[in-house]
């Protein structure tokens, strides 16, 4: 039978973030996940998931700069020291908030931008990444984002394929099957 975990970020939206765990367990969920944690201390999260008797299953990494249109850094030549100040971020937030997997963001693919030093950069990224993830219990996934929601990160997303290290793995919601109004959440 599967588990659903409803995703906070798409989900509950007509009340503040930090009262979408109520929503969710009230809606029957046990688990839930959202895109980034950052804006709210760890603590507060944590006490949301204790109080409503649930469990955060998934979270991404740090985007870079989401407002700008960013959404990922681990596959973006140059930018090797921010995604592993990220990831050391979001390693902070999972043990905080007990979640077992890290979404690991590609990026968009720049104008421009080699696919070979994309594929490079990605593969070494989140090879470290499985190492500092597997170190605190972590499991790092990454998604093949579909190119209705997210535009051009194909060439990026392809070099996941080839790049994923031992001890990752993949996630993917039913968007990808479907239409982007069917997004219900992670399968866990």
């Amino acid at each position: 039978m599967p588990r659903f975990a409803a995703n906070l970020s798409m989900m509950f939206t007509e009340v503040p973030f930090l009262d979408r765990f109520a929503r969710a367990a009230e809606a029957g969920f046990k688990a839930v996940e959202f895109l980034f944690p950052y804006e709210f201390p760890a603590a507060d999260i944590a006490a949301r998931l204790r109080d409503n008797g649930l469990a955060l299953v998934l979270f991404n990494a740090p985007p870079g700069d989401w407002a700008q249109g960013e959404r990922g850094t681990a596959a973006l030549p140059g930018r090797q020291q921010e995604f592993r100040d990220g990831v050391a971020r979001a390693l902070d937030y999972a043990a905080a908030l007990s979640c077992p997997r890290l979404h690991v963001m590609a990026g968009l693919t720049p104008e421009g931008a080699a696919y070979d030093a994309l594929l490079a950069t990605y593969a070494a990224n989140l090879a470290w990444c499985a190492e500092e993830c597997a170190g605190a219990g972590v499991k790092p996934v990454i998604e093949p984002i579909n190119h209705r929601d997210i535009g051009e990160i194909r060439r990026a997303r392809g070099a996941a394929g080839g790049a994923a290290p031992p001890g990752s793995g993949r996630t993917c919601d039913s968007a990808l099957q479907t239409t982007p109004y069917r997004r219900i959440g992670v399968r866990f």
